[in-house]
């Protein structure tokens, strides 16, 4: 017994074995004390409220949703939309930071200035502070009888109504799959190497599929088109409100700029700072070879600041994931607050704070995934950022 002691090994896997069962006895001691407490409140437990009507609408949905559908389909509407408006306010994030960072590594004076003042005036602003700020300006615009037209769009205080086309929403899902695959298939068949061909012999392959992709999904919308409806629904005033077209509402609006600013700050620091962790040497030895600034710019500078970016990056998408519960500050249905909704008429507090925990723990998780996979497959070997 004392000579298996003596061994390192052995040692080691006792005291893993000692530490997983405290952990396992913490958390069994901790569900037979909840459900002792519930049973002494008369709180029944379970995931059996989740096929019960919920009696409730939203303001916001990316999917169907009706009064009588139970609580699991509006989980699955909550995460919808978490993931509808993590996407657009990332997006549109990356797009700002992008311009940001892009402007402060400028020689151009005035554009650092600029960009160093946008920085530490949204970053320095509560995040809540400015989805408040922003939910009172959409709010406060004017009334649909005097909406603002802009291009066919109509904005007023009741949200932004623009143009749609009268298609099924499976069809517009499978379009805009398509659209997504025509802008990504080229760039990766550029990459690849399980085609023989160099890729300066693969530009014909990639615009027949980006053009096939393009094709398809016109192909689906006009499939997928509403019968007896016209081909586009435009926004008009009818009455006292407008009709037509699709609703885009404020606490949506709100949320997406609110993030896009806030995080469009930190996104552009990151994006400052991956340029300038790219060495000066790289840069003089493409100016020795003759390469133009543009060329400099694309085939040297930018990959290099990708690979030193592209950690930090994903630590902040993943924080800004989790920034869009701030939308039940402003009433926005997006997954924490169906199950905010969900607590406080079920009484289920502990099986639905579980599904919040589990639902974000796999949004985080998957994006995490995905980062680090890009990560490793454009991760250069060895230290190659040294000036």
């Amino acid at each position: 017994m004392f000579a298996l002691l003596r061994n390192q090994k052995v040692r080691n896997a006792i005291l893993q074995v000692f530490f997983v069962g405290a952990i396992a006895c913490i958390v069994i001691g901790g569900w037979l004390n909840a459900q002792q407490t519930l049973a002494q409140q008369r709180i029944t437990s379970g995931f059996g409220f989740l096929w019960k009507s919920t009696g409730w609408e939203g303001n916001f949905s990316i999917l169907s949703a009706a009064p009588n559908d139970p609580y699991w389909w509006f989980f699955v509407v909550g995460i919808a939309n978490t993931l509808f408006l993590g996407t657009a306010g990332l997006m549109s994030a990356t797009l700002v930071g992008a311009a940001v960072g892009l402007a402060r590594t400028s020689s151009n004076e005035m554009l650092q200035l600029l960009g160093r003042i946008y920085v530490d005036f949204f970053r320095n602003i509560p995040l809540i502070l400015q989805v408040f700020f922003w939910h009172a300006f959409v709010t406060h615009l004017p009334a649909p009888r005097n909406a603002h037209d802009l291009w066919g769009m109509k904005l007023s205080s009741r949200g932004l109504y623009v143009p749609v086309f009268n298609v099924d929403g499976i069809y517009l899902l499978a379009s805009a799959v398509c659209l997504v695959a025509a802008v990504l298939l080229p760039f990766w068949l550029t990459r690849t190497r399980r085609i023989p061909r160099p890729p300066e012999q693969r530009r014909g392959l990639c615009l027949v599929a980006s053009v096939g992709l393009l094709a398809l999904a016109s192909l689906i919308v006009v499939a997928g088109r509403v019968p007896g409806e016209p081909f586009l629904s435009v926004p008009q005033l009818q009455g006292l409100n407008l009709r037509g077209g699709t609703r885009i509402s404020p606490e949506f609006s709100a949320l997406v700029i609110a993030i896009t600013l806030y995080g469009g700050a930190y996104i552009g620091e990151i994006v400052r700072g991956g340029f300038k962790a790219v060495g000066r040497g790289q840069v003089e030895a493409a100016a020795s070879l003759g390469l133009t600034p543009w060329q400099a710019f694309s085939r040297i500078r930018l990959p290099l600041a990708l690979r030193a970016m592209l950690p930090i990056l994903a630590n902040q998408y993943i924080w800004l994931i989790k920034a869009t519960t701030l939308g039940i500050a402003i009433g926005f249905s997006d997954f924490f607050m169906i199950v905010a909704i969900t607590i406080n008429q079920s009484g289920q507090t502990l099986e639905a704070i579980g599904i919040l925990m589990a639902g974000f723990l796999l949004i985080n998780l998957s994006l995490a995934a995905i980062f680090n996979r890009v990560n490793k497959a454009i991760a250069l070997k060895g230290n190659q950022l040294r000036s």
